[in-house]
């Protein structure tokens, strides 16, 4: 909810996070402000999940890079908070800094059923605020959309895939699983059921929306109608249960949908509202819920159910000290990197396209998510399902470079897809262009981020090639040219670097474990 309720929600790599909670500052670059003109109101069957599908459309995963996202003017109206906060949440498809949306009265209301409207702090862009650049969206213009696999932005109309046959269905996860939309996929299923041959899931948002289906009865509704009722987290999204069947058609209401992700890598899902999903697991094929008749209204309680007894408060500092830590044996404390050499000389283990996602880098999923923390042994699924030989070759070669398109990295906040590969020896990524968060968490744990001075300079590098990088160390600090040479071609590629004074400072340090500890004494 925050980037919803004017809150500037910035994700970060986990590292970033750890150090501004010690008390280090979080740096990034200043980000353009992209003025998003909302007019008209959203028509019936049409969702906020249909806003940001629009986005994506139009703009594609690589659209808001550098960008932030504000939204504006008299359709603000007609969203509300649960709306506003999927649109925020899938924002980060569109590889932007963050969403914004005002403190209105919306935000009030929903703050007052909260039973937290002393908390509410009006917040909203001046008359005359400008902006770096204008985009204009009538809600009303807007009809039930769908991303089919495997990006977030290969969005077409419902109706224009009305009738593919479907396996299964998910609805929930991070983006679509609040009051507003579980309760709408409820009233759908209503004296319905889910059709022979479709398996369909409910995932909770939270404690909170869970205890209040089961309290007004929409819960019991929900598994009559043949839901299965899954505990509140990921769990579909990232392939941690429910991976459907090898070329199944899966529909959910999650954010990404990149290939394997779910688990199946020869499964095709398909992103869109829980208006259409509910609607279609009924009818057991792609549905535009246009046609299923009239539009449910969802009456939300004047006082949302409120008990926070599971939540440990932080501990104050003189009590802090005392906790110890318990290490069972699939916790392998973190080795520091070691300070970057005078001369980076390696293969490129791998070469890849645009739009590498973090799952290609680092894959999810119920075979790796175990080691999370035991990063010698979830290494050894690094680029698993892209070649399935990157670790072997690249403990055997000692390490290298990898090289890739444009948009790299694009996707989860993911650290471990920076932090696997540099415990396998890979000290530069040269790319077209990377995505802002890989991007930092590459720096964080001391690979070089390079880019293609001339991106057609990527077609001259294979993998393979011996690349060389003659005292790296002073390059660097030198300015943002540098020289590398393809031995194996006997060429010279001209590359550059957008690292400020203190991302060479961390790189050269080894990443930022090591930055910090010099920065302490």
């Amino acid at each position: 909810m925050a980037s919803g309720s004017a809150d500037l929600a910035i994700g970060a790599g986990g590292l970033d996070v750890a150090a501004a909670m010690g008390g280090a500052p979080f740096y990034l670059p200043c980000p353009k402000v992209v003025g998003v003109k909302l007019t008209g109101s959203l028509p019936p069957w049409v969702s906020g999940k249909d806003v940001i599908l629009e986005m994506l459309r139009r703009l594609t995963v690589k659209g808001g890079i550098g960008k932030i996202f504000e939204y504006f003017g008299p359709g603000l109206a007609s969203l509300d908070a649960p709306s506003r906060a999927t649109i925020t949440n899938m924002g980060a498809e569109l590889g932007a800094t963050t969403s914004l949306f005002p403190a209105d009265e919306v935000t009030r209301s929903f703050m007052r059923a909260q039973q937290r409207e002393a908390d509410f702090l009006p917040l909203t862009a001046d008359d005359n605020a400008d902006y770096d650049e204008v985009i204009e969206l009538n809600l009303s213009d807007l009809a039930p959309l769908v991303a089919q696999p495997h990006m977030p932005d290969r969005v077409v109309p419902v109706s224009d895939l009305a009738g593919l046959k479907v396996d299964q269905v998910c609805v929930g996860s991070c983006t679509n699983s609040s009051y507003r939309d579980v309760h709408m996929v409820a009233e759908i299923l209503k004296r319905n059921h889910v059709a022979p041959g479709v398996t369909m899931t409910l995932s909770p948002g939270s404690k909170q929306v869970l205890a209040m289906m089961s309290a007004d009865g929409s819960l019991a509704e929900v598994v009559r109608a043949g839901v299965r009722i899954l505990e509140s987290g990921c769990g579909p999204c990232i392939g941690m249960g429910q991976a459907p069947g090898t070329g199944w058609v899966s529909l959910r209401t999650f954010n990404r949908n990149f290939e394997g992700r779910c688990g199946t890598k020869e499964a095709g899902v398909y992103l869109l509202s829980p208006e259409v999903a509910a609607v279609s697991a009924i009818r057991g094929e792609l549905t535009d819920p246009r046609e299923f008749g009239e539009y449910p209204h969802i009456e939300y309680p004047d006082t949302f159910l409120i008990d926070d007894r599971d939540l440990i408060p932080p501990l104050p500092p003189e009590e802090s000290t005392k906790v110890e830590i318990v290490r069972g044996p699939n916790i392998v404390p973190l080795k520091p990197q070691e300070p970057l050499p005078d001369e980076l000389r390696g293969k490129v283990l791998l070469k890849v396209g645009d739009d590498i996602t973090t799952d290609h880098i680092m894959p999810a999923g119920a075979r790796v998510l175990p080691y999370r923390s035991n990063i010698p042994k979830i290494s050894e699924f690094v680029y698993d399902g892209v070649d399935a030989e990157f670790p072997a070759r690249a403990k055997a070669e000692g390490g290298g470079f990898i090289v890739g398109g444009t948009n790299y990295g694009q996707g989860s906040s993911r650290e471990h897809a920076g932090l696997a590969p540099a415990y396998l020896g890979i000290r530069a990524k040269l790319v077209k262009g990377f995505a802002r968060i890989h991007r930092a968490n590459l720096i964080n744990f001391g690979i070089v981020p390079l880019m293609f001075a001339e991106p057609s300079d990527y077609d001259s590098v294979d993998q393979g090639d011996e690349l060389l990088i003659e005292n790296i160390r002073e390059q660097l600090k030198g300015g943002h040219d540098i020289t590398v040479k393809n031995l194996t071609q006997n060429t010279t590629i001209a590359a550059k670097h957008d690292l400020s004074a203190r991302d060479v400072e961390i790189i050269l340090a080894g990443g930022k474990l090591n930055y910090v500890r010099k920065q302490q004494g």
